[in-house]
């Protein structure tokens, strides 16, 4: 299933709202993800800090969480909000974290004031490593 642009755009729309929804009261650093899977449905969530700062989850894996929860298993796109000038890129644990249930999907990062950028996951992590490497153990 290829997601179409009205996908896409209620896709943007589902990580803005969660980031208005992150818990983020030490780093004021808000984001909000928002997956689409292949049964059709969006997932969001919004980043989750701690005070024990290592215990806070990002949001894209909240929101990876979140659609595993209801049964999901395939990601066919995700986009990633915040409320910056700019859009930006998932961190490193995520971007691993979305290898492992999606591939090369679109990634969409999108600020609260429209600006987008479009990537594919493999251009943000190329050689990643993933279930295919622990084929045939």
């Amino acid at each position: 299933m290829r997601p179409s642009p009205r996908d896409l755009a209620e896709l943007d729309r589902a990580a803005i709202a969660a980031l208005e929804r992150a818990y983020a009261p030490y780093s004021r650093f808000r984001v909000g993800a928002a997956l689409l899977t292949d049964d059709g449905r969006i997932h969001a969530a919004g980043n989750v800090e701690n005070a024990s700062y290592p215990v806070g989850l990002c949001a894209e894996r909240a929101a990876i969480a979140v659609a595993i929860a209801a049964g999901a298993r395939r990601i066919l796109a995700v986009s990633i909000a915040t409320a910056r000038s700019r859009p930006v890129a998932p961190c490193g644990m995520c971007r691993q974290a979305l290898v492992e249930h999606a591939g090369d999907i679109p990634v969409r990062l999108v600020t609260r004031r429209g600006r987008r950028r479009v990537l594919r996951l493999g251009a943000l992590l190329p050689a990643a490593f993933g279930p295919s490497a622990l084929a045939g153990r």
